[in-house]
């Protein structure tokens, strides 16, 4: 049996991710883990353009594709798709639990199946799945393999950040309901928050939109709280304008943090200090998996890719 990625990881000593971007962004790793990778893929005779004979169709099912953060996931399969002519069948749940389910149950006539952050109970995925290969995207479900954008690094760092800056409250603003990533991140907030002595206030759940983060506005002023994490940087910038239409500026009243740091939170003034999230980087892995399972291997049931923080023009000191 040919070489696969996992191989690779394992006979280098490193992460299945750290494997990966070895391939495909190799400018982002020390040049002696590199040359490790590299010289073990040499070894075991893995080449990066093993896919199964003969073009397959992918289906992909995301919560919201008007949303960017899957616009960029879905550019990202394409693009590692293309590799090998494969085709690709959008399913858009519309963050519909019943529209998920039957978008689901038609996506599994296809030979793989990405799912993006679904939001349904992971019993009801993994039936639903049955013995299609699979790759599910930022969603820990046991038994399934899965890419996750790492929940604890980047927003632990944000509320470090704050800390540093002087802040005692804050704020988070949650997305949608039933959303595992974020139920993952609430509870890094409210971890690190216990840690550095911080009150933490937890918004209600609202779609991960900029709408979303509008409906939030004024209980982020009603909370007291001098700066909020948000659950994504959609959400980030509708507070910020939902914020500002009742009279609060943003940093001088009121710091903002996002998540995700997609294109346009370095585009907007103040710019938005944001966890930036390896989505693209989440897209492509998923696909080479995905691959891997279709030509026969097992591969780790289990990929995790680092968030980190960064700090723009949104958050300042608490005015005194």
């Amino acid at each position: 049996m040919a070489a696969t990625l996992t191989d690779v990881a394992r006979h280098a000593g490193v992460s299945i991710a750290t494997a990966s971007r070895a391939f495909g962004e190799p400018d982002r790793l020390a040049p002696a883990t590199l040359e490790r990778v590299r010289a073990a893929a040499t070894e075991l005779g893995y080449a990066t353009s093993q896919v199964p004979t003969g073009a397959r169709t992918i289906a992909v099912l995301v919560p919201d594709a008007a949303n960017p953060v899957y616009a960029t996931l879905l550019k990202a399969i394409q693009g590692q798709a293309w590799h090998g002519r494969h085709r690709i069948v959008l399913y858009d749940a519309d963050e519909d639990l019943r529209r998920e389910r039957e978008s689901i149950e038609l996506a599994g006539k296809a030979d793989g199946l990405v799912l993006c952050s679904p939001r349904l109970p992971e019993e009801d995925v993994l039936a639903l799945i049955g013995d299609t290969p699979h790759v599910v995207i930022n969603r820990l479900i046991p038994g399934a393999v899965c890419v996750i954008m790492d929940a604890e690094r980047g927003p632990s760092q944000a509320v470090e950040h704050l800390a540093a800056l002087g802040h005692t409250h804050l704020a988070y603003a949650s997305g949608p309901y039933g959303s595992w990533a974020d139920d993952q991140r609430a509870r890094t907030v409210a971890r690190a928050c216990e840690r550095f002595g911080i009150r933490l206030t937890r918004l209600s759940n609202h779609a991960a939109s900029i709408q979303g983060g509008r409906a939030n506005a004024a209980a982020a002023i009603a909370s007291g709280a001098t700066a909020v994490i948000a659950y994504n940087d959609l959400v980030a910038l509708g507070l910020e304008a939902g914020m500002g239409e009742l009279g609060r500026a943003c940093p001088d009243d009121v710091s903002i943090v996002g998540i995700d740091d997609i294109e346009l939170a370095g585009a907007v003034t103040p710019s938005l200090t944001t966890v930036r999230m390896p989505i693209a980087r989440s897209g492509a892995l998923a696909v080479e998996l995905l691959l891997q399972s279709m030509a026969g291997s097992a591969p780790d049931e289990t990929a995790v890719l680092p968030s980190e923080l960064i700090v723009r023009g949104s958050t300042a000191p608490p005015r005194v």
